[in-house]
């Protein structure tokens, strides 16, 4: 018998077992060779990567993590978060879990579960759900500290591992300190390059190319280190070689507070940047695009009333490789808004984000706030308090019904939840989102489509102390808890071709 022979064979077993299990049968237990549209099904495992939280003394941390009730799952499986560390690399070559403890383990989905850390030892975690908990698995950071560089508070949603990041509005300031976080969640090293762009194009950096993430494992970078000399508007853009990592930059301004810079939307020709403050003093736009053509974008703040052009910017001119900025001082003149960025002609990919900054004088603080994915079928955002937490929601195109879902708290209350409609081309402010009915402890909030057209959105969460407005915002995306999954059939006639 021939090798091709032998490889015909065996290309027939396999795909024999394959659509054997593919296949599907009728009531009557009858097979159904017919077309079937693909159907969507709950994701089966989940995995969140948290970054260091800080490296001062002072700080304090909370971490919330919720998955929402789904239908369709299993209440099997589990949620928690361990510590990046080498006890975990050696636990799992020994298949020893038991040395392993987890830092946070979630019970049940529909209850969110919270934990805390103080100091500047506190390291990255890497987080995975499975089964009924993963759908929607979502898991929130939050930082305060009162004094220093980026005193206030820095919030982030520990984010999925992935091999390619965009972060407009970084910067190697004199004041600012960025870092780059790169944590490594597998068994295998990755290979991480960092790139930056300025105002003139590329900004020529070795030491940023192939970065080396050891396997579980957290590397910082300082932005600063990769650049020559400073600069106040960047674009970064990180890939992976090898690998897949997760990606968060910490920002911390000595003046300004900080926060932590999520990753923008992928490039696309129109964006949305939900949620500016009504309250902003100061909103700073940043964009880049990656492609070889010039961009020109219409500049409208969607307010309460329906969308606006905000004078002396109506429109921005974005040149290939190179980054753009333009400061929109108190554009929401005491209303709050949300950024549209649409072509004015041809369209091209871009990517942007916003630095908004409240306060005035030495009491000022900052955040920011990326061009996001719609909501979708539905979004999360967990860590929120019985006052402080504003939801943003706006429709850029149809008006659209939403309904708003506060889940149980940590430590008690009963779910709650409110529908609401949001007016085509406007920003609708939810300043008391729905609260659990005998709220103890922390809370998510979930926000699901109802009808209508696409919904951005996202979530403030105000702390303040001492007279400083602190203030952290993440955006909703949808948080892909269901995957499609394409019907299959026999078809060995692919043998034949």
């Amino acid at each position: 018998m021939n090798r091709t022979t032998q490889s015909l064979i065996a290309v027939v077993v396999v795909l024999g077992a394959v659509t054997g299990y593919a296949a599907s049968s009728g009531p009557d237990g009858t097979g159904d060779d017919g077309a079937k549209a693909a159907a969507r099904l709950p994701v089966e495992r989940t995995s969140l990567l948290c970054p260091v939280p800080s490296a001062s003394d002072l700080a304090e941390t909370s971490y919330t993590a919720f998955t929402p009730r789904s239908s369709g799952t299993e209440g099997t499986g589990k949620a928690e978060l361990l510590p990046v560390s080498k006890a975990l690399t050696d636990a799992a070559k020994a298949e020893d879990k038991k040395k392993v403890k987890p830092f946070l383990t979630q019970k049940k989905p529909g209850e969110p579960v919270a934990g805390d850390a103080s100091g500047g030892d506190s390291p990255a975690l890497i987080g995975t759900a499975d089964g009924g908990f993963a759908p929607g698995w979502s898991v929130q950071q939050t930082t305060t500290y009162a004094v220093g560089s980026g005193r206030g508070v820095q919030g982030t949603n520990c984010t999925a591992p992935d091999t390619d990041f965009w972060f407009p509005a970084a910067s190697t300031a004199k004041d600012r300190s960025d870092y780059i976080h790169l944590t490594n969640p597998d068994d295998s090293a990755a290979v991480v390059d960092v790139q930056l762009f300025g105002p003139n194009g590329v900004v020529k950096a070795e030491v940023g190319e192939a970065i080396q993430v050891q396997p579980h494992s957290s590397v910082p970078v300082l932005l600063s280190t990769l650049t020559g000399k400073p600069y106040t508007n960047l674009t970064m853009h990180v890939t992976a070689r090898s690998g897949r990592v997760a990606a968060h930059v910490q920002s911390s301004d000595e003046k300004l507070g900080g926060d932590w810079l999520p990753p923008a939307a992928a490039p696309a020709s129109s964006l949305v940047l939900p949620g500016i403050p009504k309250d902003a003093t100061s909103v700073r736009l940043v964009a880049f695009t990656p492609g070889s053509d010039d961009a020109d974008l219409k500049v409208q703040l969607a307010s309460p009333n329906g969308s606006i052009t905000p004078a002396g910017h109506e429109n921005l001119h974005v040149k290939s490789g190179m980054t753009a900025a333009v400061d929109l001082g108190d554009v929401t003149k005491g209303e709050p808004g949300s950024l549209i960025l649409t072509p004015t002609d041809t369209a091209v990919p871009v990517v942007a984000g916003l630095r908004v900054t409240r306060g005035k004088g030495s009491k000022q603080e900052t955040a920011f706030i990326p061009a996001a994915d719609a909501v979708g079928t539905r979004a999360t955002v967990a860590d929120n308090r019985a006052k402080g937490s504003t939801l943003s929601l706006v429709a850029p195109g149809k008006s659209a019904k939403v309904k708003v879902t506060a889940s149980a708290g940590t430590e008690g209350g009963s779910p709650a939840s409110k529908t609401y409609t949001v007016k085509g081309g406007t920003t609708l402010e939810i300043a008391d989102p729905p609260v659990p009915e005998g709220l103890k402890g922390t809370y998510a909030l979930t926000v699901e489509s109802v009808s209508g057209g696409e919904v951005y959105g996202s979530r403030m969460l105000a702390l303040p102390e001492d007279g400083i407005p602190m203030f952290t915002v993440q955006t909703l995306p949808d948080d892909r808890g269901t995957v499609e999954v394409p019907a299959a059939q026999r078809d060995l006639s692919v043998l034949q071709k």
